[in-house]
């Protein structure tokens, strides 16, 4: 731990008791700041799996373990606790936080960090629709799952968090005051930092060990999740810095344009990319690749029961398949009669999550890409958000996700063909457009692709 994360972990409060709601980890997500949308497009580093009025039910071992719960054991525990409450407490509860801190409570005893209880407020919220736009600072930021801290990957050009100075790679230590540590990384986003436009948002950021207070407008903020230009010796580049709903059809749109500028070789960089929208990033892969290895396999997934869902390319369409023969996903099949024939390098590091990471692992499964970089994050689990009847939500962990080669990342990251750590001149440290010439993951990229390495 370094002395800054000694420093923030002193200042913040991380744990509380159940039944005031608290909940017990942190959420090692990632966001768009100011996403107007919802729970499949936040950006987090995950890849969620929304399911609809679905009646889910307990097998194997976590039955067992929930039936080994003694509910009237728990309903006259609660009953004698309130008791006490009733009697003792020197403020005036609130009987609502206290029921939905005992839910909070439940998930969080599972001992996982990304199963969550979401109050109907809080479900509604997470569910609006993204299309690209948001309302808020223009900013993508990460959750340490172990630290809490919140760090900021990345300050999109000319938006409000932009004007107002701040820098890739501080850390948000308050919004308000309330701690960033203390809040699930999506709930924080859409409650206390998105908001109406025009209005403002204090942050207080630490960079270099030192507080530093920000007053930021809330703007309409549109975001070119891909970007792309041609470097030199037809060598294009192109940019994800996230899979949004827009997010294919840009990329597709990109590789079209370098593709009638005569490109040769392409560099695809994923690096910070925390994930998102998952039929962007199969959409993508399958723009890039054929379909004559692993039966089209972009993505697989298999629950604790071995059922899973399958994304493929066959018969120029991209297609999605699920075991237990529950559509989960309305966005396919699609066309796909495209298939990219030039060598290829990825770029990776510590903060391509998720959906990054089925991208790159896809190409490099198919041997259409070399990676470079360095290990990425290894976020390879799936997430389902389970609507419940009375409008609120839980979100469980529910499979992993596999490369079409059938390699499980989950914790251990996608491995570069070339390792190499980015080295910046310190001026550049923290800026958004670094130069070609003085980015040497970039470079190195280059020369892989030019046979150099």
């Amino acid at each position: 731990m370094t002395s800054l994360e000694r420093e923030y972990k002193g200042k913040t409060k991380f744990w509380k008791g159940v039944l005031v709601g608290s909940l017990v980890t942190a959420f090692a997500g990632l966001a768009i700041v100011g996403v107007a949308t919802g729970i499949s497009v936040i950006g987090r580093s995950v890849i969620d799996s929304q399911v609809q009025g679905q009646a889910v039910g307990s097998t194997g071992k976590a039955g067992d373990a929930l039936k080994r719960i003694d509910m009237n054991a728990v309903e006259r525990k609660l009953g004698s606790m309130e008791k006490i409450v009733d009697k003792y407490f020197l403020f005036e509860d609130d009987a609502q936080k206290m029921q939905d801190g005992i839910y909070k409570g439940m998930m969080a005893g599972l001992d996982d960090p990304y199963t969550v209880y979401y109050t109907p407020d809080e479900y509604r919220a997470l569910s609006e629709e993204t299309e690209g736009v948001y309302c808020g600072i223009g900013v993508l930021v990460s959750q340490n799952i172990q630290t809490g801290i919140v760090t900021i990957l990345r300050v999109f050009p000319d938006s409000p968090a932009d004007e107002a100075g701040m820098k890739k790679g501080d850390i948000v230590y308050k919004v308000g005051e309330i701690s960033t540590a203390e809040q699930e990384l999506d709930m924080l986003v859409q409650e206390h930092i998105r908001g109406e436009e025009g209005t403002y948002v204090d942050l207080t950021v630490l960079r270099n060990g030192e507080e530093i207070s920000m007053h930021v407008q809330r703007r309409m903020v549109e975001v070119a999740t891909v970007e792309h230009r041609m470097l030199e010796d037809n060598i294009g580049y192109i940019l994800v810095t996230q899979f949004d709903t827009v997010s294919g059809d840009q990329f597709m749109e990109a590789v079209d344009d370098l593709e009638s500028q005569g490109m040769e070789r392409l560099v695809i960089d994923m690096r910070d990319n925390p994930g998102g929208v998952l039929e962007a990033c199969v959409q993508m892969a399958a723009y890039v690749l054929p379909d004559d290895k692993f039966d089209g396999t972009i993505l697989k997934t298999a629950d604790k029961n071995g059922m899973g869902d399958r994304y493929f390319s066959e018969g120029g369409k991209v297609r999605y398949k699920a075991d237990d023969g529950f559509n989960r996903s309305n966005f396919f099949p699609i066309e796909d009669n495209h298939e990219l024939d030039v060598p290829i390098a990825v770029l990776i590091n510590g903060q391509s999550a998720s959906a990054a990471e089925v991208f790159a692992g896809a190409l490099q499964d198919y041997g259409k890409a070399e990676l470079v970089g360095v290990t990425s994050f290894g976020k390879g689990i799936v997430q389902s958000v389970i609507p419940l009847y009375d409008g609120s939500a839980i979100k469980l962990t529910t499979s992993h996700y596999y490369t079409p080669a059938g390699h499980d990342l989950h914790g251990q990251g996608l491995k570069p063909d070339v390792e190499v750590e980015l080295e910046l001149d310190e001026e550049l440290i923290g800026t958004y457009d670094i130069p070609v010439e003085k980015d040497n993951q970039l470079q190195k990229a280059i020369e892989v692709l030019k046979g150099e390495e």
